[in-house]
């Protein structure tokens, strides 16, 4: 974990609400793992008081020389409002990297990647880790849902790389008219993979736990939940403990990523 003020290198708008920020960090984040996050502050501002926690969406390397990270953010209130004004030369005030990330096991070669809404933003940079390990892209399918075809993120970017991509949306402005776990049920019937990830809204996750406890496959899960603080001494993120119910467990600290075996969700 370092503090540092990173230097913003874009700010770009991508929806009427969703942006992506490129900060110039120390080389430390290169040691850092698909599913971490940082915790920002625009500058010396006391408004908002409280950093902000934000998922690593990928690592900047331009002619393999390490230039920073990129954030997927998008905008829910003060805090990420005042992001969306920062421009190229600006300076924030950032933590990171911090918490635990995915694990990816060498016996793992058919993936499943599961995300709903903003929760794609850590996807890319554990697909290129994915992909640093030779995984068939043809075995790596990603399923991405949203409300409607705005909250659709990523998926073209993916495509791009080779990766299959099935999108859902609730309204059918684009891709299936159903909640994106229906795809993943229905792959999984045909052929079940090695693991899955996930990330998105609780409801979202509760479903992607219970078809992959009910397949028997390994399942690891990023919780999106409040921080108040990102290093475990406010207590607020608490998640309840399947195995050990008298400890909680904080998302800031033993997750964001969980083994879905863990959590009682």
């Amino acid at each position: 974990m370092e503090q540092q003020h990173a230097e913003v290198l874009w700010n770009t708008r991508l929806t009427l609400s969703c942006y992506k920020i490129g900060l110039r960090t120390s080389d430390r984040f290169l040691t850092a793992i698909p599913g971490q996050f940082i915790t920002l502050r625009l500058g010396d501002q006391m408004d908002p008081l409280l950093r902000r926690p934000f998922s690593i969406h990928q690592l900047i390397i331009h002619d393999d020389v390490f230039k920073g990270i990129e954030l997927l953010y998008k905008v829910v209130g003060a805090g990420t409002q005042k992001l969306t004004q920062l421009h190229s030369g600006d300076r924030v005030d950032l933590l990171g990297p911090l918490g635990n990330g995915f694990s990816i096991a060498e016996h793992f070669q058919r993936v499943f990647i599961v995300a709903g809404g903003i929760g794609v933003a850590p996807m890319p940079f554990l697909i290129s880790r994915l992909l640093d390990k030779s995984i068939d892209r043809s075995q790596c399918k990603v399923f991405i849902g949203g409300k409607s075809k705005a909250d659709l993120l990523c998926s073209d970017d993916l495509s791009n790389l080779g990766i299959p991509v099935h999108t859902t949306t609730d309204d059918g402005s684009y891709g299936d008219q159903c909640l994106v776990t229906d795809p993943v049920d229905i792959e999984i019937s045909d052929s079940k993979p090695d693991v899955i990830y996930a990330c998105g809204p609780m409801q979202m996750l509760a479903c992607v736990v219970g078809i992959a406890e009910k397949h028997g496959i390994e399942c690891q899960v990023s919780i999106e939940t409040m921080m108040a603080c990102g290093m475990g001494a406010c207590l607020g993120c608490a998640v309840e403990n399947r195995k050990e119910p008298d400890r909680y467990l904080h998302a800031c600290l033993d997750g964001p990523v969980f083994d879905a075996k863990l959590l009682n969700i």
